[in-house]
């Protein structure tokens, strides 16, 4: 269960590596920013302030990978940075597309599922 509560968080810090990536390099693609409704105009004038945002994307990635292999403060780390995903998904559906509530909230919340009742059984076994 440890593993695939590690693996859970890895996969949500790979997707916002993803993410991170697109907004940082890729925005300005048609194909990207039209997901949006945004129009080229609209998305050459926000390019910065999207990049600004995939930069903290990464910066979310990187404490969710440093969460999932820390050998210590392992569960704070993970329910921060978890949370943190989960808050900024629902934040996202209410402005930008309710598809941020699939796209990071649903698997950062089944990763803190998978993290909590992880930590649950170890915690009932060491008892």
């Amino acid at each position: 269960m440890q593993v695939l509560a590690t693996a859970a968080v890895t996969i949500v810090a790979f997707i916002h590596i993803a993410i991170s990536v697109v907004e940082i390099f890729f925005w300005e693609i048609p194909m990207i920013y039209e997901r949006l409704n945004f129009t080229a105009e609209v998305a050459h004038q926000v390019v910065a302030i999207v990049q600004n945002a995939g930069l903290y994307n990464g910066f979310i990635a990187a404490g969710l990978l440093w969460s999932a292999f820390a050998k210590e403060q392992a569960l704070p780390l993970r329910t921060f940075f978890l949370i943190c995903v989960a808050i900024a998904g629902i934040f996202g559906a209410v402005t930008l597309s309710f598809n941020t509530l699939i796209l990071q909230t649903l698997p950062a919340m089944l990763a803190f599922i998978l993290v909590r009742s992880t930590e649950k059984r170890l915690q009932l076994k060491s008892e």
